[in-house]
This record gives C-alpha cells, sequence and structure tokens, in this order.
C-alpha cells in the first residue's frame, strides 16, 4: 500500500502536458531594458503559462531578427525603425508584441556646453553610431528648428557615443539612449541633456518590440508569452526595488551604479499592454521612411504589425 501511495503522489505531481519550448533572442546583452523578460523567468510566470523559454543574448546584434525569418528563434526583440527596413526587404518578420512603448533613442548634448539649442548644432560636429535610419532622424530634428544636413558635419563614432561627445570629439551624438548614456555621463561627473526626438519632429515609435515569423508562429504560445511579461511589467511597476533587485540578483555584472539607474529610468517605459498594437504609429513611421527614401512605398499595417489579442 505504501507504494502504491508513493506511486499515486508521483503522478499527482507529474504535470500533464510538457511545458512548450521557445527561444527568444535578445537584440543585447542582458540590461534593465529586458526587466519584463528576467522578471517573468525569475518569478516563474513563463512557467505558470506552461511555457520554457530560453533567453539568448546575440554575439552580433543585427542576427536576431534574421534567425527568426529563417525559421530558427520564435521571438526576437528588435527595434520598430528596423521592422520597417526588414518588412521592405521582404523578411518574413511581423511585430507581436511591444517591450518598451516609447523611444529610448535622444540627441545628446554637454548640459553646460556650447549646444543650448538645437539651433546651435549650425556647423557644429554630429556622431552617430548606425547609418540610415539615424541620418533620417537627424535630418528632420534639423529642419524643426530651420537646419538642414548640409549645416553640419556628421562624424561615425561607432559605438562610442558620450565618449566621443565627452571627450569634444564631436558637439553633440544622435542613438545615445536616454536611460544608459545620460547616466553613464553623471556618474563619470559629466551633466549631459537630451533633446527628445519625438518632441523634435520625429514620429513616436516603439523603440524595443518582439518580432515573429509570420508564416511559422504559434499565436497560442505567443499570447502566453506575451501575458508572463505583462504580468511581470505589473509586477515592476507595483514592486520597483523588489523587481530591481530580482533583476540584478541574476548577475553580477548587473550590480551596478549605472544599471540601477537605468532601471529607473526604464520602469515607466515598459509597455503595460504589450499586446496592444498603435495601428497609427506604424502608419506614421512607414510615411516618415518613405519620406526619407529609405524604403520604396509604404506598406499597410497588417503587413508590419498585429495585435494578437484582437484575433
Amino acid at each position: 500500500m505504501k507504494h502504491l501511495f508513493m506511486a499515486a503522489a508521483m503522478l499527482t505531481a507529474t504535470p500533464a502536458f510538457a511545458a512548450d519550448k521557445m527561444t527568444l533572442l535578445l537584440d543585447w546583452f542582458i540590461n534593465p531594458d529586458h526587466g519584463p523578460i528576467i522578471v517573468a523567468q525569475e518569478k516563474g510566470f513563463f512557467a505558470d503559462q506552461d511555457l520554457e523559454v530560453e533567453i539568448v543574448a546575440p554575439a552580433d546584434p543585427s542576427d536576431p531578427p534574421k534567425l527568426v525569418a529563417a525559421g530558427q528563434a520564435e521571438l526576437a526583440v528588435s527595434y520598430q525603425p528596423q521592422l520597417h527596413l526588414q518588412v521592405a526587404e521582404g523578411l518574413p518578420l511581423t511585430r507581436v508584441g511591444t517591450l518598451v512603448a516609447t523611444p529610448l533613442n535622444c540627441l545628446l548634448v554637454l548640459k553646460d556646453g556650447p549646444i543650448q539649442n538645437i539651433a546651435d548644432l549650425k556647423g557644429g560636429k554630429v556622431g552617430f553610431s548606425v547609418a540610415g535610419v539615424e541620418e533620417a532622424l537627424l535630418g528632420t530634428i534639423l529642419k524643426t528648428h530651420g537646419l538642414s544636413m548640409d549645416d553640419i558635419e556628421l562624424v561615425n563614432v561607432n559605438w562610442s557615443l558620450s565618449p566621443s561627445l565627452m571627450s569634444g570629439q564631436v558637439d553633440a551624438v544622435l542613438g545615445a539612449y536616454r536611460n544608459f548614456e545620460l547616466n553613464q555621463m553623471e556618474i563619470e561627473g559629466v551633466e549631459g541633456k537630451c533633446f527628445y526626438i519625438e518632441e523634435e519632429g520625429v514620429p513616436t515609435y516603439d523603440e524595443l518590440i518582439y518580432v515573429a515569423n509570420k508564416d511559422k508562429m504559434d499565436p497560442d504560445m505567443l499570447r502566453r508569452f506575451l501575458r508572463a511579461t505583462e504580468l511581470a511589467t505589473q509586477y515592476i511597476v507595483n514592486h520597483p526595488v523588489e523587481s530591481w533587485e530580482i533583476f540584478a540578483g541574476t548577475s553580477a555584472e548587473l550590480q551596478d551604479e549605472l544599471n540601477e539607474k537605468a532601471w529607473v529610468d526604464t520602469l515607466p517605459r515598459f509597455a503595460l499592454r504589450p499586446e496592444a498594437l498603435d495601428e497609427g504609429r506604424y502608419v506614421r513611421f512607414e510615411q516618415f521612411l518613405a519620406d526619407a527614401k529609405l524604403v520604396e512605398g509604404t506598406r499597410p499595417v497588417s503587413e508590419l504589425a498585429i495585435d494578437l489579442g484582437a484575433e
């Protein structure tokens, strides 16, 4: 009888269904931008949704969307501006959720430097990292203040954004993240100032999104993933200190002043409704890229993004 009881107990403890396995490719090494993903993993919210999620940081940040398009992962964290370009190139990708619901990119200058207004950039040098979209953003920002790209000198500083600004190599940089570079400069004793691009003529967009292969995705599994990250975001908003401790506890590399400051600044930017789709953002940004001649023609929202909750 004892053995029968033990066998019955073991059967009761065994889940009826094995968890669905999925791979999520991040856009970069783990940082506070990924808070809801890591908290969902650590708090068991994925497991509660019968998901086993493998979280992978890429060796090359440009690879994740391509790997999802090739069917080698279920999801990738990517960027709305890049999605428009990739779909225009023919990749079978679609936005299925939002992680960070506001731009993080900003035009960064020294707080006490010579650039107090964007119009002061006339004759100045602006550093950037990625050609294409950033040049279109900068052209719009300058135009809003009566300048053109001919009025400034573009300098490719690779990824050395705040160092090139602090050293005086350039007068401003575009592509700096308001939740990271600003804090990085403050820690180093140099105060910066951000001009927020969505306040300077650039259409608002979702900085970080989840993209899936539109031909191969499993909508039910993705809904459960997004439900878990929604619960994690709610937990982060309700328990910012405890959630930071959970997040930072996953790696010694995260336990520093920069990440702790970035956590606080990123928290209000997480999408509270990750499934929900703001179609207007995709219409406006598609038109923005077409006007900048970065894409040929425009695509309807249905070719760019879906709202799984509305299906």
